[in-house]
C-alpha cells in the first residue's frame, strides 16, 4: 500500500511539474505574430473602422509594424506603417517626459509651485491654488471633475495661457489630491510651465529634445503641418449607421494634452525609449529615476464591479506622470488611450515582458482596447479570448442604453405648449466670465444660437416645449449630436439666463453659464 501511494504521489508530482512547465513556457515564449496578424485583420471587419496601424516591440525588436484597411472610407489609400493618425492623449507622455527632461537638468523640481513658474496660475480653489505642484499637474488630482472645462480650448480662439486664466472660474467636483479626475487642462499648463522654463514653446521643445533625437521624422504636432503630406489618414464618425469622412480639427492650444500626430513606424521609436529607460543609442533624454518617477502609482483611479467582472486578473488601477497603468496576469502595465475627433488611439507596455504596442485608428470605437487585450494576452500568458467580439457585445449594450434614454426624454416632451414670449424677445447676448460670450439672433423668423469663442458652435432653435428649444447644429462634430436650450425668465417674465445641455461624453455645455447682457 506504502508503495502504491509513493507511485501515487510521485506521479501527481510529475504532472503539476509539467503542468507548471508548459504554463510558463506558454507565458514566456513569444507568440505567433502572424496569429495575431489574422485576428487583428478578422476583427477589424467586425467594427466600423475604415483603417487601422499596430506595432509590437519585444525584446528591443520590432516585431509587427504595418497597416490594414483604408485611410478613407470613400476615396481608399492603403494604411501602412507610415499613416500618420492623431495619437491624441497620448502626447501626455511625451509632455510629462518633457519635465522629466527640466528636472534631470535642474531646472525645475517635481515639487516646485506652479505659481513658482506661472504666477499667473489660478483655480477657484485658494489651498489648490496655492499647493498645486508640477508633478500634480501629470496625475489627474487638481479637484477638477473629468474633462471639465474642455470647451475652453476645443475649437476656441483662446491660446493655451487665455485657457490657464479661465480655468479660475471653473467650480471643483472634489478636494485637491482626493479623488482622480481627468484633466486635459492641467496638462495644458504643464505645456506653459515648459514653455516658461526652457524658453520656448512646448512644440519647440518636444521637436528638438523629443522627435528629432529619436528621428520621429514623419511625426508632426499641429494639423497645418499636414499640408503636402500625402499618407495621412482621414478621421471618421458613425452618423445614421453609416461611416462619415470628417475634417481634421485643429488642437493647437491644448497640444501639450493631446496634439501629437504620428505614425505606428514612429511610435515604436517613442515605445523603445520608454523600455529603455530614456537612452536612445549613446544618448539618455531623461534619467531611470524619472522613467521610475513617471511609472510609479501617484492617483488611485477606481476599479468597478463591472470592471473586476470584465477583467478579473486587474485587482488595481493608477495613474502615473503622463502614464496610466494596472495590474494585469500578474504584470504591471502602462498604458494610455488618445481620443481625438474621428481617431481612437492606444498606447501599452508591460515592462517585465520588454513589451510595447501602438494601435492607431481612424474610427471612434473601441476595437484598439479589445486587440491591446488580445496581445496583452498572448506575451503574458493569458487565456485566448475573443476580445474583440466582448467589446463589441459592450458597445452594443452602450448604444441601447443611449437609445433607450433618448426615447425616455423624449416622451418627457409636454405637447400643445408654446413660448412664453415672442422669439425676438429671446433673442440677444448672453455671457459668463468663464467661457464667454453667445449671441441669439432672429433669423428668417427663426432663433439661432451663436457661442463666439468658436465660430463652428452655430445651431438652428426650434420650439421643444415651454420655454426650451431644440439645438441642431449645423456643423457635424464628433462627440456631440442636437441638444437642448432652456431659457429662463425672472419674476417680471424677461429673459434672465440661457441654459445648454448636449448630451455627450466628453463636453459639458452644462458647465456654461449664460447670463442675459
Amino acid at each position: 500500500m506504502k508503495i502504491w501511494n509513493r507511485i501515487a504521489r510521485l506521479v501527481l508530482f510529475v504532472a503539476v511539474a509539467l503542468h507548471s512547465v508548459g504554463a510558463f513556457a506558454q507565458a514566456g515564449s513569444a507568440p505567433d505574430v502572424a496569429t495575431l496578424d489574422g485576428y487583428f485583420a478578422e476583427s477589424m471587419k467586425q467594427w466600423q473602422v475604415p483603417g487601422m496601424a499596430v506595432a509590437i516591440i519585444h525584446d528591443g525588436q520590432v516585431v509587427m509594424s504595418k497597416g490594414y484597411g483604408v485611410r478613407h472610407v470613400a476615396e481608399g489609400g492603403a494604411v501602412d506603417e507610415n499613416t500618420l493618425f492623431a495619437i491624441a492623449s497620448n502626447s501626455k507622455a511625451f509632455t510629462a517626459a518633457t519635465l522629466a527632461m527640466l528636472v534631470d537638468q535642474g531646472k525645475i523640481a517635481w515639487d516646485d509651485r506652479v505659481t513658482q513658474h506661472l504666477p499667473y496660475f489660478q483655480l477657484k480653489d485658494a489651498f489648490a491654488s496655492r499647493e498645486m505642484r508640477i508633478r500634480d499637474l501629470l496625475c489627474h488630482r487638481s479637484g477638477l471633475g473629468t474633462y471639465s472645462g474642455d470647451l475652453l480650448w476645443y475649437g476656441t480662439s483662446y491660446s493655451a495661457e487665455e485657457v490657464i486664466k479661465r480655468v479660475r472660474q471653473l467650480p471643483a467636483t472634489s478636494s485637491f489630491r482626493s479623488k482622480y479626475g481627468y484633466s486635459n487642462l492641467m496638462f495644458i499648463t504643464a505645456g506653459e510651465v515648459v514653455h516658461a522654463v526652457a524658453g520656448m514653446p512646448w512644440q519647440d521643445f518636444v521637436q528638438q529634445r523629443i522627435l528629432d533625437k529619436l528621428e520621429m521624422r514623419n511625426t508632426v504636432i499641429s494639423i497645418s503641418d499636414l499640408q503636402g503630406k500625402a499618407n495621412v489618414a482621414t478621421p471618421h464618425r458613425v452618423a445614421d449607421g453609416k461611416l462619415v469622412p470628417i475634417a481634421w480639427y485643429g488642437w493647437d492650444n491644448m497640444a501639450a494634452a493631446g496634439g501629437i500626430i504620428s505614425s505606428v513606424s514612429d511610435m515604436s521609436k517613442w515605445l523603445k525609449l520608454q523600455l529603455d529607460g530614456g537612452v536612445v543609442g549613446d544618448d539618455s533624454l531623461f534619467s531611470k529615476k524619472q522613467s521610475r518617477t513617471m511609472w510609479a502609482a501617484h492617483t488611485a483611479i477606481p476599479v468597478s464591479k463591472k470592471s473586476e467582472e470584465r477583467f478579473p486578473s486587474t485587482h488595481f488601477r493608477a495613474y502615473g506622470l503622463g502614464w496610466s497603468m494596472m495590474d494585469y496576469q500578474g504584470h504591471k502595465v502602462l498604458q494610455h488611450g488618445g481620443g481625438y475627433d474621428g481617431m481612437f488611439s492606444r498606447v501599452v507596455m508591460a515592462p517585465e515582458k520588454n513589451l510595447g504596442l501602438v494601435i492607431l485608428t481612424n474610427g471612434m470605437t473601441s476595437l484598439q482596447t479589445a486587440l491591446a487585450y488580445r496581445t496583452l494576452d498572448a506575451y503574458l500568458g493569458g487565456a485566448e479570448r475573443d476580445w474583440s467580439s466582448d467589446f463589441l457585445a459592450w458597445s452594443k449594450e452602450g448604444k441601447q442604453k443611449k437609445a433607450k434614454k433618448s426615447a425616455e426624454v423624449a416622451e418627457q416632451r409636454v405637447g400643445g405648449t408654446k413660448p412664453s414670449l415672442p422669439l425676438q424677445s429671446y433673442a440677444g447676448t448672453f455671457g459668463g466670465a468663464m467661457y464667454g460670450d453667445a449671441r441669439v439672433s432672429l433669423e428668417d423668423g427663426a432663433l439661432v444660437l451663436k457661442l463666439l469663442p468658436n465660430a463652428d458652435l452655430v445651431g438652428d432653435l426650434t420650439h421643444w416645449h415651454f420655454d426650451t428649444f431644440v439645438l441642431k447644429w449645423r456643423k457635424q462634430f464628433a462627440w456631440f449630436d442636437d441638444g437642448k436650450v432652456l431659457f429662463v425668465l425672472d419674476q417680471n417674465g424677461k429673459v434672465q439666463e440661457m441654459k445648454i445641455d448636449v448630451p455627450n461624453e466628453d463636453f459639458w455645455f452644462t458647465e456654461l453659464k449664460f447670463e442675459r447682457k
